[in-house]
C-alpha cells in the first residue's frame, strides 16, 4: 500500500517537474514581477525518508478523512501550505487570486481600503489607504484582526481573509480588533465601497512649500510624480521645499519607487537586490537631473511606511537628497517574483532582498529617520495677552513700511500653524524644517551703503545733549 502510494506520488512529482527543481528567473518588478522558468542544475535528490514521511500523510488524508478529496485537490493543499510556511509574503496564487493581485496594483477593487499581512495567524494591518472607509472608520497600522463578521481569521490564509473583506459596494461587515494599548478586543462595523487609490497628492504650505503625498506606488506612480513636480515647480518659481510624505504607504511596484526617487535625485544609485539566483541581482539608477533643482526636501515615515516606500526613503537618506523626519519604518525589504506554474496559476515567490546605496538591508529592519518625531497630539499652552509696542497709544511708526495691518496677516498664520500642529505635528515640524533649512541656504545681507538709512548700532544714543543709556 504504502509503495503504491509512493510510486503514484513519484510519478506525480516527475510530470509536474518538481523533481527536477527548475529554478526561476527573477525579473524584478517589486511586489508585481513577472518570471519565466528556466532550467537550471538539479539542486539533488528529494531525501528518501521525508518523501515516505509525506506519502503516508497524503496517503492517510487521501482514504480516511471524512470527505472525498481527489488528488487534484491534496496537491493544491500541499502546495499552498508549502507556501504558507516561507515568508508571509510568499503566496499560492490561482486564477482570482492572481487577477486580485493585478488588480490592486492598477489602484481600483472592492472593498475597504486597507493593506494587510499576516502575523501570529492573524490579519494585520499594514496600513489603511487614504480616503477609504477604513481609513475614515479609524482603522491604524498595527492593528489586528482577530474575526470578519462572526467568522474567526485564525486558520485562514490572507488570501482567503480579503476575500471575506471584499464584497459589493454598501455592504458591511464587521471587524474585531486588537490594538495595542486597548484593554479589550473591539468592534468596527464598515461599509464596504469601490476603492479608487489616488496614489499621487499635491498642495502648497504657506505659499512656499510644495506638500507632496505618496499613497501607494502603482504602475503610473512615478509618471504622475514627475509631471506634478514639473508643472507646479514651472508655475510656482517660489517655491522653496519639497515636503514627501511617505506615511501608511505600504509600498507597490518596484520601478514605481525608483521613479520617485529618480525624480529628486541627480545620478547615482537607488537600490539594488541580491538573492540566490544569478538573476536576482541587480541594481536600478538615477538617471541626471535632479527636477527640483536642489530644493531641500524632508521625507515623512511611520511603521505604516514598507517595501517601495523604504526604498525611496533609503535611497534620498543615503545620497543625502533629503532629511527624513517620523518613526521607523515597517521593514518589508523584500522581493516577491510571480512565477506562472499553469494557464490559470502561479506563485508568488520571495527571491531577494533590497538593499539601500550604502548596503543596508531594508528586511526586518526599516528606514530610521533623521528626526524621530513620534506622532502626537498636541495642545499650545494658551497664550497671555500679549502687549507690544505697536499697543502703545502714539508709539512712532516703522521706516520699513509696514503697517498695524499686517498684524492681521500674522494672527491668520498663527492661527494656521496652530491648526496643523494640533491635526499633523509631525507634518507641523516637517514645515518647520524646511523653513530653517530655506533660511541658512539665504544669502548673507551685504553691507549697507553711505546714506542707505541704515545706521549702525550704537551702545548709547544721543538726546537733547545727554547721554542716555538705550534700552
Amino acid at each position: 500500500m504504502l509503495f503504491a502510494s509512493c510510486q503514484r506520488f513519484v510519478s506525480l512529482l516527475a510530470l509536474t517537474g518538481f523533481l527536477s527543481l527548475p529554478a526561476i528567473a527573477q525579473e524584478s518588478t517589486a511586489d508585481l514581477g513577472m518570471a519565466e522558468d528556466t532550467q537550471a542544475e538539479p539542486q539533488g535528490l528529494l531525501p528518501l525518508e521525508d518523501l515516505r514521511t509525506f506519502t503516508r500523510v497524503y496517503d492517510h488524508i487521501r482514504s480516511s478523512y471524512v470527505e472525498e478529496l481527489s488528488d487534484s485537490e491534496l496537491l493544491e493543499y500541499a502546495i499552498k501550505g508549502m507556501m504558507a510556511e516561507l515568508d508571509p509574503h510568499s503566496a499560492y496564487l490561482d486564477a482570482e487570486s492572481f487577477e486580485d493581485l493585478q488588480v490592486n496594483t492598477s489602484g481600483e477593487f472592492g472593498g475597504l481600503g486597507i493593506e494587510v499581512g499576516m502575523e501570529n495567524g492573524f490579519v494585520k494591518v499594514i496600513s489603511p489607504i487614504d480616503d477609504t472607509p477604513a481609513q475614515k472608520a479609524g482603522i491604524e497600522a498595527g492593528d489586528l484582526i482577530i474575526r470578519l463578521d462572526e467568522k474567526p481569521v485564525k486558520g485562514l490564509s490572507l488570501n482567503e481573509a480579503v476575500a471575506l473583506m471584499r464584497g459589493p459596494k454598501g455592504s458591511p461587515l464587521t471587524l474585531t480588533i486588537v490594538r495595542e494599548g486597548v484593554d479589550q478586543p473591539f468592534e468596527l462595523i464598515i461599509e464596504r465601497d469601490i476603492i479608487k487609490v489616488r496614489s499621487v497628492r499635491t498642495k502648497i504650505l504657506d505659499d512656499d512649500f510644495l506638500y507632496l503625498r505618496i499613497a501607494q506606488f502603482q504602475i503610473g506612480t512615478g509618471d504622475d510624480v514627475t509631471s506634478r513636480l514639473t508643472k507646479t515647480l514651472g508655475e510656482q518659481s517660489n517655491i522653496k521645499g519639497v515636503i514627501l510624505d511617505l506615511r501608511n504607504n505600504p509600498g507597490g511596484v518596484l520601478q514605481a519607487s525608483v521613479d520617485v526617487a529618480n525624480a529628486f535625485m541627480d545620478g547615482g544609485l537607488v537600490v539594488y537586490t541580491e538573492g540566490r539566483l544569478s538573476s536576482s541581482y541587480s541594481r536600478y539608477e538615477a538617471s541626471a537631473g535632479d527636477l527640483t533643482h536642489g530644493l531641500p526636501v524632508v521625507v515623512l515615515i511611520n511603521d505604516g511606511s514598507a517595501s517601495a516606500s523604504e526604498i525611496v526613503a533609503g535611497a534620498l537618506q543615503d545620497q543625502g537628497r533629503a532629511v527624513i523626519m517620523g518613526t521607523r519604518s515597517f521593514g518589508k525589504g523584500s522581493v516577491q517574483t510571480v512565477v506562472p506554474i499553469s494557464d490559470s496559476r502561479a506563485i508568488k515567490l520571495t527571491t531577494a532582498r533590497y538593499y539601500t546605496p550604502s548596503g543596508r538591508s531594508i528586511q526586518a529592519q526599516g528606514i530610521e529617520p533623521d528626526v524621530m518625531v513620534e506622532r502626537a497630539k498636541v495642545t499650545a499652552v494658551k497664550p497671555r495677552l500679549r502687549t507690544t509696542e505697536a499697543d502703545l497709544a502714539g508709539h512712532l511708526g516703522n521706516d520699513n513700511g509696514a503697517e498695524e495691518s499686517d498684524s492681521k496677516t500674522r494672527d491668520e498664520a498663527r492661527s494656521a500653524q496652530q491648526s496643523l500642529l494640533s491635526n499633523d505635528n509631525q507634518l507641523h515640524e516637517a514645515l518647520n524644517l524646511l523653513k530653517g533649512l530655506n533660511i541658512l541656504r539665504q544669502p548673507a545681507l551685504a553691507e549697507p551703503q553711505d546714506g542707505a538709512g541704515i545706521a549702525p548700532p550704537k551702545a548709547a544714543t544721543e538726546s537733547s545733549g545727554n547721554l542716555q543709556e538705550a534700552p
